[in-house]
């Protein structure tokens, strides 16, 4: 976002965790006047240390009302939030007006629903930026990104993990994977990154994956032909705990498509921990 769109409001739909905050800080030093809006049950209570609303999901009418009130011409989608099931969404008037829209896109994986409440936007006249467009310092680079380089051993578990995901673009799965010497230990699903590698842990605990010491790499990646600026990968604190616990060698993630939340504390603790995060490409 620059030039024009940097002195524009910007309205931010905050999901779980910090990553939204941290966005949004980056869009304030910009120029940018951001305006947050906070999920019940679902985004940090950090998001009322900017201009803010709250809204329960399914309330698409009083969103809509509450950016044109303020002028707002650009939104973006930041942070992670579980899929609810349509029948559970809490619909105001304006959803129900929308809700044949809003149900087709409901039908199928994330990415589909994801273009689909994209659309939804931008048939109201909305803008769709993506995080890495606000805060373009938060995308990984290529290369070591941290103090540890990736050994030459681990290339070949990077490149088959890169090759899986986009293998299984087609049927939007996730956007990760774990790799050792070639063997694929697990792929992300709809129980996401963190639930995925706390399952190579039990596995290594359990000895069903039998390996002695730090093993394996996980991969981060998008989908073949993912809108960036919908959903785009990211990794951060707790995907490094969960690494650790999985005993795993390091993070590759592709350069330019994947975003580093909580940059200075996430290299800091996989540098603590002997782990290694590479930028790059496929």
């Amino acid at each position: 976002m620059s030039g024009e769109g940097a002195t524009r409001p910007l309205a931010i739909i905050c999901g779980g965790g910090a990553f939204p905050l941290e966005v949004a800080r980056a869009a304030a030093a910009t120029g940018a006047s951001p305006f947050l809006v906070g999920l019940v049950g679902a985004s940090d209570p950090g998001v009322e240390a900017f201009p803010h609303v709250w809204l329960h999901l399914g309330q698409v009418g009083k969103l809509f009302a509450e950016l044109a009130a303020r002028g707002i011409a650009e939104v973006a989608l930041v942070g992670a939030l579980t899929r609810p099931e349509f029948a559970d969404l809490r619909f105001d008037w304006g959803a129900l007006k929308r809700a044949p829209e809003l149900a087709k896109a409901f039908r199928g994986g994330d990415n589909r629903l994801l273009s689909g409440i994209a659309a939804v936007f931008e048939g109201e006249g909305f803008k769709v930026v993506g995080a890495h467009e606000i805060a373009p310092q938060l995308v990984a680079s290529l290369g070591a990104l941290g103090a540890r380089v990736a050994p030459a051993s681990a290339e070949m578990d990077i490149q088959t993990g890169a090759a899986t995901i986009a293998a299984l673009s087609p049927f939007d799965a996730g956007q990760g994977v774990v790799v050792a010497e070639g063997r694929i230990l697990a792929i992300e699903a709809a129980e996401g990154t963190d639930a995925m590698l706390a399952r190579v842990a039990e596995m290594r605990a359990s000895r069903r994956l039998k390996m002695t010491g730090p093993a394996g790499v996980f991969v981060k990646a998008p989908k073949r032909g993912q809108d960036l600026r919908l959903d785009m990968p990211a990794i951060g604190p707790r995907t490094i705990a969960a690494a650790i616990e999985a005993q795993l060698l390091g993070i590759a993630v592709v350069a330019g498509s994947v975003l580093i939340a909580e940059r200075e504390s996430t290299l800091r603790a996989a540098d603590a921990a002997g782990l290694f995060i590479t930028g790059f490409v496929p």
